[in-house]
């Protein structure tokens, strides 16, 4: 189980699954701006609690991406996306969250490898 929480504890989550091989890092203009290194799960298996105030949701271009922040503290939390694939490819259906590993308790998602998706192309 992983847990994790943003800064000022607002919005909490728990994940039923371990570490992936390797993080994610997106070069899309929102991504790079957020800093964000992902790890991505099925959504069954992630668990957030947070109230309307610190759950804010923003939507760009497409609008299938939720982007997830604390409206209290700001911090990134987690997207709530199509299951793209490496070429930018989803079957219409399946979803995946990417949760913001910088988040984790006790974890250091900067020393993790991690890959970068081209997002700045793909999308």
């Amino acid at each position: 189980m992983l847990t994790g929480r943003c800064h000022c504890g607002g919005t909490v989550f728990e994940i039923d699954g371990e570490l992936p091989q390797a993080l994610t890092r997106c070069t899309c203009s929102l991504c790079s701006r957020r800093g964000t290194l992902y790890a991505y799960y099925e959504p069954k298996q992630v668990r957030v609690k947070a109230d309307s105030a610190s759950d804010s949701v923003y939507r760009w271009n497409t609008k299938l991406v939720a982007h997830h922040f604390c409206g209290i503290c700001g911090c990134t939390t987690y997207s709530d996306s199509p299951d793209f694939q490496m070429d930018g490819t989803w079957d219409g259906k399946t979803r995946r969250f990417g949760v913001n590993a910088r988040l984790f308790d006790d974890f250091d998602a900067e020393e993790w490898p991690h890959t970068v998706i081209d997002g700045k192309n793909l999308w």
